[in-house]
This record gives C-alpha cells, structure tokens and sequence, in this order.
C-alpha cells in the first residue's frame, strides 16, 4: 500500500505539469501570431487569383475577338485584337480596391452611428466599441464584414494590453481612407488632451454621410449619360455587324488592303472614346 501511495504522488505532479508545457510552448504562440496577422487586410493591396484573371481576361478578350472579327472578318487578326483582355486583370484588380474602400467607407458611417449613441449614453470609449460591434454584427450578419472584423481586431487588441489609439490609427493605415486617417488623427488627440469624443464622432459621422450623398446624386445624375455614352460605342459596332451581312459586298473593300487600315484606326477611335468617357464619368468627391 505504502508503494502504491509513493507511485501515486510521482505520477500526478507530472500530468499536471504536461499540459502547462503544451500551452506554453514556443509553436502555439506563432500560430495564434500567425493566425492574428492573417486578419488583418491592407484595403489598398489585393491579389488576384489564377481564377478571378481568366475570368477578367476573358471579360474583356471575348466581347474584343468578337468585334475583331466583325471589323477585320479574319480569325487571325480577331486573336490578336483579343489579347487586349490581358490587361484588363490590372484594371480589374483596381476597380475591386475601389469597391472595397467604398463599402468599408459605408460601413465605417454606420459605425460612428453606433460609437456615437454608446458615447452619448455616457460609456468609456472601450465599453462603447464593444456595444457598436454588437450593433454593428446585427446590422452586417455576413461575418466577412469588413467594419465588423476590424472592431473585432480592435478589441481583441485592446484586451491584450494595447492602447486603443495605436489600433485605430494602424486601422486607418490599412483602410488608406480619407475619412478614416481623418477621425483618427481627432480621435487620437482628443483621447490624449481629453477634448469632446462625443462631438468629434458625430461631426465625422454627418461629413461621411453627406458626401455618401453626394456620391449618390451624382451617379444618379450620371446614370443616363453613362448609358448614353454605352449605346454610343455599341452603335457602330452593330452598324459594321448588320452592313457587313446584309451587304457584303459593299463592305467588302473595307477588309482588304488600306480598308484594314481604316478599319484600324475606327477600333482605336473606338477604344479611345470608350476610355475617355469612363475618365469623364468617374468624379471624385
């Protein structure tokens, strides 16, 4: 019995010793580490997979072999006006950095919403990030939200020791958002000479929401120009489509000799306008 006893009491120091030691170890610290950084987006960087770039290739490639074809009536030369789509990836990758700072830009408006009704309700800044997350997970459910994974990092930083100014500011270098570089500048400042939080996230809170306004009026006031300017390119697409197989023989002479050349020279005109009132239609606020 005495052994027994004298077994008993060298082995139970060490299994409760064991799992301290897998806790603490060296490999499960990175991959919390590791796991953390994961989270974080840089909303001005994006990388495209091998998928997303055939598909934007072939987004733009098809649609420009099929109007090769109708301008040149040649498969060779339908190919070659085709590889167009090639860079289209580049343009493609700027227009989703684009719509991805705009909903966060959206979002983040709702949030000062939340952060601003917490404040007035008299809470501390960090009760009150942890109340607007709440709000905000019932406004955006989808859990690939951006505002909410970014309140969530916040947070989660700031239960691990770390000021709240240093998360927010590394949130406005990540976002590269006017509006947010902005409330972080105010916010870090009041929070340090203790100006009036509640007034700041307000104020910021009505100048995103008018100049979302604005954005709104002006696509509106656009959207038929836009369609405008659309029909104008298609039309003389269709016009050369419709000739050239109603009457081939009258278009015959434009897809031999110098007509390729003139051909040429519609289908950069083309192009060139369709650049032009893309440039003229996109008004920055």
């Amino acid at each position: 019995m005495l052994d027994r006893k004298k077994r008993n009491k060298r082995v139970h120091p060490v299994s409760r010793e064991q799992p301290l030691l897998e806790l603490t170890s060296d490999s499960s610290i990175t991959g919390l580490a590791s796991g953390f950084e994961d989270l974080l987006i840089r909303y001005s960087e994006y990388q495209m997979t091998i998928k997303e770039k055939l598909i934007a290739i072939a987004m733009l490639g098809v649609p420009m072999g099929l109007i090769g074809f109708i301008f040149y009536k040649n498969v060779l030369l339908a190919l070659i006006v085709s590889f167009i789509g090639f860079g289209f990836p580049k343009l493609r990758k700027q227009q989703i950095i684009a719509q991805r700072k705009n909903k966060l830009n959206a979002q983040f408006k709702q949030a000062l919403s939340c952060l601003s009704s917490s404040l007035s309700a008299g809470k501390s800044v960090e009760s009150a990030f942890r109340d607007a997350l709440i709000d905000l997970q019932v406004l955006y459910p989808d859990p690939a939200c951006y505002i909410t994974s970014e309140f969530q990092i916040i947070l989660r930083r700031i239960d691990n020791g770390e000021a709240i100014e240093s998360a927010i500011k590394d949130f406005a270098l990540r976002a590269e958002l006017e509006d947010i570089s902005s409330f972080a500048d105010v916010f870090i400042t009041c929070k340090r000479t203790g100006g009036n939080l509640i007034e700041v996230v307000k104020r910021t809170s009505a100048i995103i929401s008018e100049k979302l306004e604005i954005k709104q009026d002006i696509s509106v006031m656009v959207a038929q120009k836009r369609f405008e300017s659309r029909v104008l390119i298609v039309a003389p697409v269709v016009i050369v489509a419709v000739l050239s197989l109603s009457s081939p023989d009258y278009m015959e002479p434009l897809y031999q000799g110098v007509g390729i050349l003139i051909m040429s020279l519609c289908l950069v005109l083309l192009v060139g306008c369709f650049w032009l009132t893309q440039k003229i239609m996109s008004i920055k606020v």
